[in-house]
């Protein structure tokens, strides 16, 4: 099978794999070359490929994943590979976190957007009425 990983602004894995085991909200389940054809919304966590015999550990952000004959593509916000689990959390706290903070701050921004639109809409019913 040939495992894709999509990021926003790359292709993050576009790799040959024997196996690809995904968590949607239900659970875990494994694909192998034969399986079916679907479509299933994943969560954050892992992604476990497996690539000549050895696993490789992938964290990813919540995303969606498609199988499609021979081909299964991930597509999501965030992702980090890492050759052992102990490694690769270190990599997701760091490359994560950095992202979790710019989400606030620009949710902040859009949230004082908001406030200031609303707080002028008043003052120009107020000025229109007094």
């Amino acid at each position: 099978m040939r495992l894709k990983v999509l990021l926003p602004t790359e292709i993050f894995i576009n790799e040959e794999v024997e196996k690809v085991v995904a968590e949607a909200d239900n659970g875990y389940f494994c694909l192998l070359p034969r399986h079916v054809d679907f479509v299933s919304a994943l969560v954050p966590g892992l992604l476990i490929y497996e690539q000549e015999g050895r696993e490789v550990f992938l964290a990813i952000d919540e995303g969606i994943l498609t199988k499609c004959g021979a081909e299964v593509l991930v597509s999501t916000r965030n992702a980090a590979r890492g050759p052992d689990l102990g490694k690769l959390k270190e990599t997701v706290e760091n490359k994560f976190s950095s992202a979790d903070e710019r989400k606030k701050i620009a949710h902040s921004a859009v949230a004082k957007l908001e406030i200031n639109f609303v707080r002028q809409f008043i003052e120009l019913g107020e000025s229109r009425h007094g």
